[in-house]
């Protein structure tokens, strides 16, 4: 079983006092592999992910877009059929991530592997995934295609701003022709409609006729991000966000101090 997995972690796993090479190397003693394929592998990999000129430099001195195609490289080494990936573009800017999405898209082609992904990034999930769930405080609230999950909304979503918070309109906007559903958050409404570009104006005549002043308004075709805001709503998730950012600067500063 575990010879048929692979896995690209969130956080970067390489030794940095060892070259590119020798961290491939690594993986692929784990995985019992002999010396006289893995070389050739590694080699492979290496030149597959444009590090083959860097593979006898030190970790250390690779960049953080290096440090995870390394990564991927590394995961890749036994051949997986099963390839989990752990958030494989986080914090890497716009060129190198196009890259990496590049090399997976390559994966699905040429190999017809297996490709588990968690992402934050929605229009990641959109362009690679052929089937996604959507998940909130640790449960899946739904799974289905990009296409399935974008149609379920049933239309175009309205976004409206206005200047007074304290009437509610929701009723007299659920009362407007193609509205399907309205949802108030202080001064804002989402509006789901069949049709957006007809009902945006009838939604800004409802508001001006029930005494408010519309100071912002945009339509939006459906998307996985108005998916996921459908499903669950758009608090701040405070703690997670402070647990997430905490706990692996505080691990990777326990690694650095050990290694010293």
């Amino acid at each position: 079983m575990r010879r048929s997995i692979g896995i690209v972690p969130q956080d970067s796993t390489a030794d940095e006092d060892l070259t590119g090479v020798e961290n491939v190397l690594l993986c692929a003693d784990f995985y019992g592999i002999p010396r006289a394929v893995s070389t050739r592998r590694a080699q492979e990999l290496l030149e597959l992910v444009e590090l083959a000129k860097y593979s006898k430099k030190k970790v250390s001195t690779y960049s953080g877009g290096m440090k995870r195609r390394l990564e991927l490289a590394s995961g890749l080494i036994n051949h997986p059929k099963l390839l989990f990936l752990d958030e494989p573009t986080l914090g890497l800017d716009v060129q190198t991530r196009a890259a990496v999405w590049d090399y997976i898209r390559w994966l699905k082609d040429e190999f017809h592997m297996t490709l588990f992904m968690t992402t934050h990034y929605l229009d990641e999930a959109d362009s690679l995934c052929d089937r996604i769930a959507l998940i909130d405080h640790g449960k899946i609230l739904t799974i289905g295609s990009p296409s399935q999950l974008k149609e379920s909304l049933g239309g175009d979503i309205i976004e409206v701003q206005v200047q007074d918070g304290a009437v509610d309109l929701t009723q007299t906007i659920r009362g407007i022709r193609n509205v399907v559903d309205v949802r108030r958050t202080n001064s804002d409404y989402r509006i789901k409609t069949l049709l957006g570009e007809e009902t945006a104006p009838a939604v800004m005549e409802a508001v001006r006729l029930g005494g408010a002043k519309v100071t912002k308004i945009s339509i939006a075709k459906p998307s996985l991000d108005q998916v996921y805001l459908e499903y669950t709503g758009r608090s701040i998730r405070e703690e997670h966000a402070e647990s997430g950012s905490q706990l692996p600067k505080r691990r990777m500063m326990g690694m650095r101090s050990r290694r010293r």
